[in-house]
């Protein structure tokens, strides 16, 4: 008789548990439903994007927030930030490498004459 109460009480808790998360109950108008074969839902066109200006600068990356999605951030925005500012970087790495060429360039020239 014990195992049988036991038994009970772990399926209620289990329905519970199920119409709690929504698998059970139907979805209400305008939700997006979550399911293994749908996977995650697509991002809310309601939030604004999170962009850095065309040359970023250390403020500008220290101001960069990101909106808390169902399980932390959006990886796609945060994909897009970081391309972009390994793009900039890459692009002043360049940059610097020219620029002190460049003026190795003129200090060794300068120096035979």
């Amino acid at each position: 008789m014990t195992l049988l109460l036991v038994f009970l009480a772990i399926a209620v808790l289990g329905l519970a548990t199920v119409f709690g998360i929504g698998r059970l109950r139907p979805p209400s108008a305008g939700t997006a439903v979550l399911t293994a074969v749908q996977g995650l839902a697509e991002p809310d066109p309601r939030l604004p994007p999170v962009l850095l200006p065309e040359h970023p600068a250390a403020a500008d990356v220290a101001r960069v927030r990101f909106p808390v999605a169902l399980r932390g951030y959006r990886m796609g925005q945060v994909d897009e930030v970081l391309d972009r500012l390994a793009a900039a970087l890459g692009e002043r790495d360049a940059r610097i490498r020219d620029l002190e060429a460049a003026a190795g360039d003129s200090l060794s020239g300068g120096s035979g004459k």
